[in-house]
């Protein structure tokens, strides 16, 4: 026999008990692309306490889309390694390209990063920082909702050691940091450089480079990194959002390891 209180409470318990667990992070991730993905499922796997906050009803990104709305994606040759430790399959195009189902590549990201300890939080955007001593401490978090309907609605606090900025084209943790805080951003204006147009093979290099300590205690990984470094964008090639999120999780890991 059901009972649809009984249901209603187990939702609130667990989901409030969840929330609850992740208001101390080690790491927290903004956006759910397969940047952030990757990155949230190396260090949860290597013991951190980590969660990834996404404002979208899915996670995975502009991935499931693959090229306007063909559901294949490509990756190269050096990022494969990747697409096969997660266990996606992919077949060789031509030398050096390979393509997979998008649609079987997002959810395959999504599932293993939540087995792996990763903690997803979905309708939850991010319209906030809190800085002490110049250091990013912690995100300011309200539901999504919120923000779309224009209320005026308090939001609630997520206090984090690092905070990786994957929130693609938008770059959106960057833009609050440059818009309200008085300081300047580790790029060359200060601020968020914005995208350029659409080079793949420099912006897939790029966006290794760029993924990078953008503001004291916040990386950039993925989309995000060339956005806010001034960098081309790629297009439907999505090898540089993989190895771009696990370079942010090696070097936080790293940070992390070191006691910062």
């Amino acid at each position: 026999m059901l009972e649809e209180v009984t249901i209603t409470r187990a939702i609130i318990r667990r989901y409030l008990g969840k929330l609850d667990q992740s208001l101390e992070l080690d790491a927290a991730i903004v956006g759910g692309g397969p940047a952030g993905l990757v990155a949230g499922k190396k260090l949860a796997q290597a013991g951190y306490k980590t969660a990834l906050f996404e404002r979208k009803l899915s996670v995975g990104g502009g991935m499931w889309g693959g090229g306007m709305m063909l559901n294949e994606i490509v990756v190269q040759q050096e990022a494969r390694r990747i697409l096969e430790e997660f266990g996606v399959p992919s077949s060789e195009f031509a030398p050096g390209y390979y393509t997979a189902d998008s649609v079987l590549a997002t959810s395959t990201l999504c599932s293993v990063a939540a087995k792996a300890g990763l903690t997803i939080f979905n309708l939850v955007s991010v319209e906030d920082v809190v800085i002490r001593a110049q250091r990013v401490t912690s995100l300011v978090i309200n539901w999504s909702a919120v923000q779309m309907a224009g209320l005026h609605v308090d939001p609630l606090t997520i206090k984090a050691r690092w905070v990786i900025d994957a929130t693609g084209h938008d770059s959106e943790v960057l833009h609050v940091i440059a818009r309200k805080v008085d300081a300047e951003l580790l790029t060359a204006s200060g601020k968020v450089m914005g995208e350029r147009s659409l080079w793949a093979e420099q912006a897939e290099s790029d966006t290794l480079a760029n993924t990078r300590e953008a503001f004291p205690g916040v990386y950039t990984a993925g989309m995000c990194a060339n956005a806010v470094f001034g960098s081309y964008r790629m297009g439907p090639v999505f090898g540089g959002m993989l190895l771009s999120g696990e370079k942010a999780a090696a070097e936080v890991a790293a940070r992390l390891a070191a006691g910062e």
